[in-house]
């Protein structure tokens, strides 16, 4: 998506400041928080596969938007049509990949495998870097918005041919009759909410994950925190293009990590952040380096976390389970917007130090199963 490593440019260059901006990823959040859950249920109750074609739409139309009338205004609807195709996808592909595997018996392969998908969805970062930096001298931000709602478009497509396998209903619930109909959507959202409110082994999952995913929050800021450290403005694309590819390289391996305890995985993460304090600190280019084996280690954890509550969830309503991690992530995210609009990377890692001693906690139950933790 060559937009990405711009868009927080294309703010700030259409006069936007730092605390308007942080407001648009508020309102992004936002939308996150009223949708998240519903959407998750409708992936379950009919057709995950659908829900990530609607997700490249919605998302492709924000992108129209904001490149057709740029303003605050458009941003907010912008953000308001991709925070809702996100919502759809959240869970989804997390439940179609698992489902999938649990299909064939191969879901003790999920955490190599997911994070194998995330370090893909990182490496992409690469040629969307270049496209950017190739794009935006021949037509500016129009240019570089028109591509990214054709390849949006073209995403939607691709998966539209993501087979799925087949899912049946289990009829669970928690023992109470609200006359809901079985396999209702109704149904199917009260099932998956239970499941992640009541399970204390998915409970407990379900903050680590929502907690942990909320300081990806801070990728959002990597252009601009680049620009702060003294990077001309056409070189950062490529500048900051080196933080996903050290994310590509934790997220693929992740696997390695599969084993540690709770404990050990916050260790990890907190030496992550030692890092990413170090880098603020200095405050020039080469700070970037540090800032990419921050997020190398918090990758590799969020995989790790997130095989984690798969691994717990029993019932059918896989991605409303998983999209409930994601309401909360949104919650958290709306605090760490907050934080950075006030007090910028200071707040921010203190927030993400909160996250590593939170971590254990969520993490340390095991589920009926006898999953590890």
């Amino acid at each position: 998506m060559p937009l990405y490593p711009l868009y927080a440019l294309l703010f700030a260059d259409t006069g936007l400041s730092d605390a308007e901006i942080s407001a648009l990823f508020a309102i992004w959040s936002v939308v996150g928080i009223v949708v998240e859950v519903p959407t998750g249920a409708l992936a379950d109750r009919f057709s995950r596969k659908s829900a990530l074609v609607a997700g490249g739409v919605l998302q492709a139309a924000g992108y129209a938007l904001w490149t057709a009338t740029p303003g605050f205004a458009a941003f907010a609807a912008g953000f308001v049509l991709w925070g809702l195709g996100g919502s759809l996808v959240s869970g989804s592909v997390e439940a179609l990949l698992y489902d999938g595997l649990a299909a064939t018996g191969a879901q003790e392969h999920f955490t190599r495998i997911y994070g194998q998908v995330g370090a893909f969805e990182l490496i992409a970062q690469i040629p969307a870097a270049v496209a950017a930096t190739v794009l935006f001298p021949l037509g500016g931000y129009e240019l570089v918005g028109w591509a990214s709602v054709a390849t949006c478009l073209m995403a939607a497509f691709v998966a539209s041919r993501i087979p799925e396998p087949p899912r049946t209903e289990s009829g669970e619930d928690d023992g109470e009759d609200n006359g809901e109909e079985e396999g209702s959507y109704l149904a199917t959202l009260r099932t998956g909410v239970m499941e992640a409110v009541r399970s204390p082994a998915v409970r407990g999952a379900v903050v680590a994950v929502a907690l942990l995913t909320s300081l990806d929050g801070i990728e959002e800021y990597f252009p601009l925190l680049a620009r702060d450290w003294h990077v001309p403005v056409d070189a950062i694309p490529l500048a900051v293009v080196a933080i996903p590819l050290a994310g590509a390289a934790g997220s693929a391996l992740a696997g390695r990590l599969d084993r540690l305890r709770p404990f050990s995985l916050a260790l990890v993460l907190l030496a992550g952040v030692a890092l990413f304090g170090l880098a603020g600190l200095l405050g020039v280019p080469a700070g970037l380096v540090l800032v990419g084996l921050f997020y190398a280690v918090y990758r590799a954890v969020l995989v790790v976390a997130n095989a984690r509550l798969q691994e717990r969830i029993d019932g059918t309503a896989r991605a409303t389970v998983t999209s409930v991690a994601g309401l909360g992530t949104d919650l958290a995210g709306l605090l760490l917007y907050a934080a950075w609009a006030a007090a910028g990377l200071p707040a921010a890692l203190v927030l993400a130090l909160v996250v590593a001693a939170v971590l254990p906690i969520g993490l340390r139950r095991r589920s009926a199963a006898g999953t590890r933790t």
